[in-house]
């Protein structure tokens, strides 16, 4: 359905209007009758209403009433001869967006039209945007992103959240390891229970042992007291095992055996504790190639890696850029207190296009940055691929499009003209590198920071 619908009852001013807004490349529908254009406006109606006021049978005023009762958030524009200017002023009173007298100039229509229909798209957003709230269960509100390889992490995390099974993560640097691991705990039926952070290696090699598996008074100088270590404090929740491939090798026995048995012994007792606790460990590193080298027990890992969830990379996901940059520029425009500046598509294009070798967590320090005020530095070029010149080039065009197209909300003519390419060329381009305006115009249902 065309965005624009024009009603007017004579057949020359009809086919005038559609040349005009045809030409300034808005498709629009003509229609003779009230009766028609009601008939095509529903609540989720993209578009706006073009009526004259006088016509046979349901007027235009009769016709932006009822339109109105249906979407009172629907642009009417409405057509008026220059007797019908007071009824004009009155109507927008009542809710009408604009007038127009006749004869008017094409440039005020295509004006007027463009201005409503950006208005209309801001409302038509704000909706799909609440709808989506609505809709975003614990792991999406934590794991935000529409491309493919995030809606997929969704679906494994909601699948793996609702067992008992102990999961590894896998991921490079900044990738949210952590975000990760918090999502499937709010996602699970321990939500409830804690959530116990243990960073291995930043654990003191002398204290681990003690840190991890608690100590009875006496167990050796300096403990005068009886102590719980983090995997009781976890009783009813999760422990997630952060760079789980720093933990000493003698520490991993000791592990495995907690692993398997559900049990610990404190330092110093003899008797074992029973505990209820769900495992969730994170590696930045390969660790079946650790396993091989040597550096991590095979045996641990396989009780680990029951489940394994692989944190893609931002160079995975460059279309989640533009987005995901937004929102962690209006946190960080939060926590300092300022207003959250605005960041043009071109440099939102430019951000999906650069490199990001710490991946979210280098993004976020860019959002800080900006928010502050501060350069955001030269976007760096795309690195060569083994394939060669053209297949860089390829992925940083398809790159450039993807994130143009998420910063213009899926609109094709602001995409064009952003790119400044022409329409047919665009749509080429999207069809050779398999991207719809559909992934970009209304946030994924289906499934950030990640």
């Amino acid at each position: 359905m065309s965005p624009v619908l024009f009603v007017d009852d004579e057949a020359e001013l009809r086919e005038a209007a559609k040349q005009t807004l045809m030409l300034a490349d808005l498709p629009v529908e003509v229609l003779p009758s009230a009766e028609e254009a009601l008939a095509r406006i529903g609540r989720h109606f993209p578009g706006i209403l073009v009526t004259d006021i006088r016509m046979p049978g349901m007027d235009g005023l009769a016709l932006m009433a009822r339109a109105l009762e249906i979407d009172p958030e629907l642009p009417v524009i409405l057509v008026t001869g220059h007797g019908d200017v007071d009824l004009a002023v009155a109507a927008m009173r009542d809710g009408a967006y604009d007038f127009l007298e006749k004869p008017y100039a094409p440039a005020r229509l295509v004006g007027s039209v463009r201005r409503a229909l950006d208005k209309r798209a801001l409302t038509v957003e704000n909706r799909a945007l609440r709808r989506e709230v609505g809709r975003r269960d614990a792991i999406e509100v934590r794991l935000t992103g529409r491309s493919a390889v995030m809606v997929a992490l969704r679906q494994q995390l909601r699948a793996v959240a609702a067992t008992e099974a102990d999961v590894l993560i896998a991921g490079e640097t900044g990738t949210g390891k952590e975000v990760a691991a918090r999502a499937l705990h709010r996602g699970s039926a321990r939500s409830g229970g804690p959530f116990v952070q243990i960073n291995c290696a930043a654990l003191p090699a002398d204290l681990i042992e003690s840190e991890l598996f608690g100590h009875e008074a006496g167990a050796f100088p300096g403990a005068t007291r009886a102590r719980y270590g983090k995997f009781e404090h976890a009783r009813g929740g999760i422990v997630f095992l952060d760079e789980i491939d720093s933990l000493p090798l003698p520490l991993q026995a000791k592990l495995l055996s907690a692993v398997e048995t559900r049990q610990i012994t404190r330092l110093g007792s003899n008797d074992p504790v029973a505990l209820d606790i769900r495992i969730v460990a994170a590696a930045k590193t390969d660790l079946t190639e650790a396993a091989t080298a040597g550096r991590f027990r095979s045996d641990l890992l396989y009780r680990l890696n029951v489940v394994t969830l692989q944190m893609p990379t931002l160079a995975e996901r460059r279309e989640d850029i533009p987005a995901l940059f937004n929102q962690l520029l209006q946190e960080a425009a939060a926590r300092t207190k300022r207003p959250v500046p605005e960041v043009p598509g071109a440099v939102l294009s430019a951000l999906a296009a650069r490199d990001w070798p710490g991946n979210v967590r280098e993004l976020r320090n860019a959002a800080e940055r900006y928010a502050l005020g501060l350069d955001l530095g030269v976007v760096a070029a795309p690195e060569m691929t083994e394939d060669g010149l053209p297949a860089a080039v390829a992925e940083h065009e398809r790159a450039l499009i993807a994130a143009s197209l998420a910063a213009h909300g899926g609109s094709l003519k602001d995409t064009y003209e952003a790119l400044k390419i022409s329409r047919k060329a665009l749509y080429e381009k999207m069809q050779k590198y398999g991207l719809s305006r559909d992934a970009f115009a209304e946030p994924a249902r289906d499934g950030s920071e990640g």
